[in-house]
């Protein structure tokens, strides 16, 4: 019996970092059972380079990543969603859109990779700390057994993982 797909979308204020890293890890460990998209607020219009160029040197897929609009998420005709995570405290503390389907929702902030200053290597360090933490909560998430939960149990859960800090992981 095959399991249903869940849609599942990873919102900052940007897209080009965090949400965007969320994206290509949960199309990576999610393989058949999840699809995974990003959008922000206010995007930037291109994806971090060190974003890429981590999860390129991870081996994950980065075709089809872009910067984009949360507002596509909300048009007609695009993808039912089933779950929606801010990663970024800006996102979660601004309206919004409506989603169709009433997705569930929760917060899994972490600190902005893109806004660390300094070296090449201080950047790369802040973004592989992202990462850690961000495939940390999704291997979570994946291994949550949806069949057997209750809605309210997997709400309960998923601000469990999102409240899950560096030094717990």
């Amino acid at each position: 019996m095959n399991e249903r797909v869940f849609n599942v979308l990873f919102l900052c204020t940007g897209n080009s970092a965090r949400s965007i890293l969320a994206e290509a890890i949960l199309n990576s460990l999610g393989k058949s059972r999840f699809r995974a998209f990003s959008a922000g607020s206010h995007p930037k219009g291109e994806v971090n380079r060190f974003a890429i160029e981590l999860l390129r040197k991870q081996g994950l897929d980065v075709s089809g990543l872009r910067s984009k609009s949360w507002d596509e998420f909300a048009a007609p005709g695009a993808p039912h969603l089933d779950f929606v995570f801010t990663v970024c405290d800006n996102a979660a503390d601004e309206v919004c859109p409506i989603w169709p389907g009433q997705p569930m929702t929760a917060h899994w902030g972490i600190e902005d990779p893109a806004a660390v200053e300094g070296s090449d290597e201080e950047k790369r360090s802040a973004f592989s700390t992202a990462s850690r933490l961000l495939q940390n909560r999704i291997s979570l998430f994946t291994s949550l057994r949806f069949a057997r939960l209750d809605e309210l149990a997997i709400k309960r859960k998923l601000d469990e993982i999102g409240r899950l800090r560096e030094q717990d992981q």
